[in-house]
């Protein structure tokens, strides 16, 4: 079938950036994908496929767009790198990056979707039961602070997490494999490491207690990143090994790379003694925070890490650091900034509706989320340079707090209404239109988007 273009068109920026993500995919139909994300932009009520290309006004190619679908979702992780090459070169970022990492699910329906499973549920509502079916989705996203808006993060890349269990039921031509929680996250550290790396900067990962073990902490590390993660209130810490004074000899074995004693942080939380405060910034407000801090030895991570253990009016949490230099405020605004990738899955669910498009194929699946999350950073990228007036008007609702920071939702909205405003513009150019058929067009354009 020849092209069918899309019917909307888009701001020069966004097309530039669509075609680049596309780049990485086979020429036959790499076209494919700039026309998806606008039709994504548009698509209304239930974020199905379907809607997507009826946005796009591309209906009548439906099939060749669901077979495009499964090549793509196997080649997520160039499309990806595309993307993160994009955040790197347009933004103007620190040297330190931070990149978070944590796993939600998506419902789904019927029992013919590859890969779905019964999954705990970690938001149950008054309504919702303890478990739901669906996929679950480990997610990694870049946290950054913006000059006006404060903390957020930009999703580029997610893996499948599927039980051991439901393999069987995969088919085999799929080419699927297990593989854990941890095993997934270590494949995301590993994967955009070098990425930073090339771009001259390094980079710190932050992950919640459940991350905080062996399998990923020793493949992290090995990749030159910095962890910083939540520790058990039981973990297994010892102190430091014993120095070897000047001259003394070295005996018969290998250095000791962990101590002779072990600690309790229990017993050093209990302590009333070694308390000190200390001013941050976390969750874009500054607070005074009471901690502790030592050195101490971990066998999930291999060697010695940074504890900080954090006094709060409900109980103390401790948390970590697998580099023994890093400053305590920067351990505790780097694992605030942890929350920017919760307000990530909330919105890829509750703005892109991730999880609602009706697909059973296994790399199809992968496909559509990933096309979610690439849609939430593309849009948050082009929002980065635009004021607060520019992309959220309130004076509608006069209930609201207008001077919140724009909502992801308002960003959608006000990208929306720059590329109706611009379709508009293109037909009063051509034709003269009275004033009010110009004012009901605006109107119009608002209510549509």
């Amino acid at each position: 079938m020849a092209k069918t273009g899309c019917r909307w068109k888009c701001p020069e920026q966004w097309s530039e950036w669509s075609e680049w993500l596309a780049a990485g995919l086979h020429a036959r139909n790499r076209w494919r994908l700039p026309v998806l994300l606008v039709g994504i932009l548009f698509a209304q009520g239930r974020r199905t496929v379907t809607s997507w290309l009826r946005a796009a006004g591309v209906s009548d190619d439906f099939q060749d767009y669901y077979y495009f679908l499964a090549p793509l979702g196997r080649k997520t992780k160039s499309v990806a790198t595309q993307l993160c090459a994009l955040v790197l070169r347009r933004l103007p970022l620190p040297d330190r990056l931070l990149a978070v990492i944590d796993d939600s699910p998506t419902k789904r329906y019927g029992p013919k979707v590859e890969g779905a499973d019964i999954h705990h549920n970690p938001t149950p509502g008054p309504a919702d039961q303890t478990y739901l079916y669906g996929h679950v989705w480990v997610t990694l996203s870049l946290a950054l602070r913006h000059p006006l808006f404060g903390p957020l993060a930009l999703p580029l890349r997610a893996m499948l997490y599927v039980r051991q269990k439901t393999i069987p039921t995969i088919p085999k031509q799929r080419g699927w494999k297990f593989h854990t929680k941890l095993e997934l996250a270590a494949q995301l550290v590993e994967w955009i490491a070098p990425i930073v790396k090339m771009a001259g900067k390094t980079l710190w990962v932050v992950v919640d207690g459940g991350y905080t073990k062996r399998p990923f902490l020793r493949r992290a590390v090995a990749a030159g990143v910095v962890v910083i993660g939540r520790l058990r209130k039981d973990a297994a810490l010892r102190d430091l090994p014993p120095k070897r004074k000047k001259g003394q000899r070295r005996g018969r074995g290998r250095p000791r790379k962990y101590g002779k004693n072990r600690i309790s942080l229990a017993k050093r939380a209990g302590q009333r003694r070694g308390w000190q405060t200390i001013e941050c910034v976390l969750y874009n407000e500054t607070v005074t925070k009471t901690y502790k801090t030592f050195l101490a030895t971990y066998g999930p991570v291999g060697g010695i890490i940074r504890v900080v253990l954090v006094q709060e009016r409900h109980g103390w949490f401790a948390f970590f650091s697998t580099d023994p230099n890093a400053g305590v405020k920067e351990i505790l605004e780097a694992f605030a900034d942890r929350a920017t990738i919760e307000q990530d899955f909330h919105d890829v669910k509750e703005v892109w509706g991730a999880g609602q498009q009706q697909v059973r194929n296994i790399w199809s699946n992968v496909a559509v989320y990933h096309l979610n999350l690439w849609m939430h950073t593309l849009v948050e990228l082009w929002a980065w340079d635009r004021s607060h007036a520019t992309l959220c008007d309130r004076r509608d609702s006069p209930w609201d707090d207008a001077e919140r920071r724009p909502s992801h939702a308002n960003r959608r909205k006000a990208l929306r209404q720059t590329i109706l405003r611009n379709e508009l513009s293109t037909i009063t150019r051509v034709w003269r239109l009275p004033r009010k058929i110009i004012q009901l067009a605006k109107g119009l354009t608002t209510l549509a988007s």
